[in-house]
């Protein structure tokens, strides 16, 4: 898997699904009320949030969640751990594990939305800390990942004859 996401192709296919996914929530703001539970950290503003929506505003939540946002940290998350893969070297491995743990705390927390936006469970005490830990894990992975961006610069910039 980790050789897979350091490939150029996959990079550059992770980076467009991401900025293409991103561009998606837009489309759909007005059809889920506006506002996203993911920009929420507060249990007491994601229940208000909740409870201020129409059924259709819930159900349209629900189907961006379970679409578009389980594909969004496998995109985003991915090329930030390709990134690092590709241009950490030996400590690629080590460098890449913040972005697999964003993948996997924002499936979480998507897990928790879903199962309130249909009702059937209401964990979103849980975005209290899951949410603070996503955005922290995301921006330690980008910050990652920006290095290895200037490093791949630096590599390049090498490689051209003077």
């Amino acid at each position: 898997m980790t050789d897979f996401l350091k490939r150029t192709p996959v990079i550059w296919t992770l980076f467009v699904l991401m900025i293409v996914i991103g561009l998606g929530f837009g489309v759909f703001r007005t059809a889920v009320g506006g506002t996203y539970l993911d920009t929420s950290a507060s249990a007491i503003q994601a229940r208000e949030i909740v409870a201020g929506m129409t059924e259709a505003q819930r159900n349209a939540h629900f189907w961006v969640t379970v679409l578009l946002d389980t594909a969004y940290p496998l995109a985003y998350g991915g090329f930030l751990a390709g990134m690092a893969l590709r241009f950490f070297g030996s400590f690629g491995k080590a460098a890449a594990v913040p972005a697999f743990a964003t993948i996997i705390v924002d499936l979480t927390e998507n897990t928790v939305q879903a199962l309130a936006l249909n009702g059937s469970a209401n964990f979103l005490d849980t975005k209290e800390w899951l949410t603070p830990l996503k955005f922290g894990l995301f921006f330690l992975a980008a910050a990652i990942a920006f290095v290895a961006l200037i490093i791949a610069i630096i590599n390049l910039l090498r490689r051209k004859p003077a």
